[in-house]
């Protein structure tokens, strides 16, 4: 019997696909979808950073907003306006505008507390205060004076740093040893610092002697250039130097990390306890650098005369939009802080209000910023 061949033959199939010479067996078009997507899947942080200057300059908002820099710039932009218009109004009254005005306080005492700032701001992103740093700044200056007086400002200048760092480094070990709060700790060694003070100078005032304020000293701490002084210099130098430790390098983020949650900074291999000390170390360094500029300036120093300093510290990393908490805060809200406080203290001076105004504006700016930056917190990014 015949046979017929179906009405619909099925299709012949395709003989299977042949590696072209040269190739591999993983060189197939599976294969290489697959370690494409593997290429594509790992990402690096870096990656994610804005390539145009307009989306950077967006990302570098977004991430003063909510840190008290970018809210607390715009306070201190209103105030110098309102003073530049002031001065325009009424130059006799009001001589905001004047170059002894800049050149003989505002070029000096900003630098000098923005400085002071950076220390205590720093340390208080890791977690912790120093309520010493008004006494360590009259123990440095003292033994800058007195070392100057016997060997000469520049062993004098490294002296002064010594101290001052070692002081924050023996308040810093307290603290992380012992365990005990360091408001209650670094309280408690204010009183210490200012006693060694005290030993060492006496009740006297420590002054230089007759020629020992060389032209070299007094131009690299004091120099005068007509609208604008040295520590005008001194601050760029710290602030470039302290922006790049603490917003570009490793440290910064260690910093921050152990001040925001010092547990889950341990677990990732962080040391608190040495990060806390590295931070009491360089605010040490702060205030060294300090006591120098403020006794090249005022060419002597009184033993138990600078603890407002203390107070101011704080108060311009607070306003600033340091954290009261720890692991908060930018270089540039330090130093917005610390001209906002000397702005409206200069402007109080100006207007002749009477001195208690000065006080009574400090305390009642460290309160108002606290509860400001405590709102602001949930808009960190």
């Amino acid at each position: 019997m015949s046979t017929q061949a179906p009405d619909n033959p099925a299709p012949p199939t395709s003989p299977p696909a042949v590696a072209s010479p040269g190739t591999t067996p993983s060189a197939t078009p599976a294969a290489g979808a697959l370690a494409l997507e593997e290429r594509t899947t790992k990402r690096r942080l870096a990656d994610s950073r804005p390539t145009t200057r307009l989306g950077q300059l967006r990302e570098d908002l977004s991430f003063l907003r909510g840190r008290g820099a970018l809210e607390i710039g715009g306070i201190t932009a209103v105030v110098v306006v309102a003073f530049v218009v002031a001065s325009l109004v009424a130059p006799g009254d009001f001589p905001f505008l004047n170059q002894s005005n800049f050149s003989g306080v505002l070029s000096q005492s900003i630098p000098v507390l923005a400085i002071l700032a950076i220390g205590a701001g720093v340390l208080m992103i890791a977690g912790e205060f120093d309520l010493s740093l008004g006494a360590v700044i009259g123990l440095s200056a003292i033994v800058f004076i007195r070392v100057s007086n016997s060997s000469g400002w520049p062993i004098a200048f490294v002296a002064a740093i010594a101290v001052a760092v070692g002081a924050a480094v023996i308040n810093g070990l307290i603290v992380v040893l012992t365990r005990i709060p360091s408001f209650i700790a670094t309280l408690g060694m204010a009183f210490f610092w200012t006693g060694v003070s005290i030993f060492v100078n006496g009740l006297t005032p420590a002054v230089f002697n007759p020629g020992v304020k060389t032209e070299t000293m007094n131009t690299l701490f004091a120099g005068d250039f007509g609208w604008w002084r040295t520590q005008l210099l001194w601050l760029v130098g710290v602030g470039v130097l302290v922006w790049f430790l603490l917003h570009r390098h490793r440290w910064g983020n260690k910093v921050y990390a152990v001040g925001g949650n010092p547990a889950a900074a341990a677990a990732v291999s962080i040391k608190p306890k040495t990060v806390r000390l590295q931070a009491f170390a360089f605010m040490g360094l702060m205030v060294g650098l300090a006591s120098v500029l403020i006794a090249v300036r005022t060419s002597g120093m009184q033993p138990a005369t600078t603890g407002d300093y203390t107070l101011l510290a704080i108060a311009a990393a607070v306003v600033g939009g340091c954290s009261l908490t720890g692991g908060r805060g930018t270089l540039l809200g330090m130093i917005i802080g610390a001209a906002l406080i000397r702005l409206i203290e200069n402007g109080l001076i100006l207007g002749k209000a009477p001195g208690f105004y000065v006080q009574l504006f400090v305390g009642v700016s460290i309160v108002v910023a606290a509860v400001f930056n405590k709102l602001m917190e949930g808009k960190a990014t």
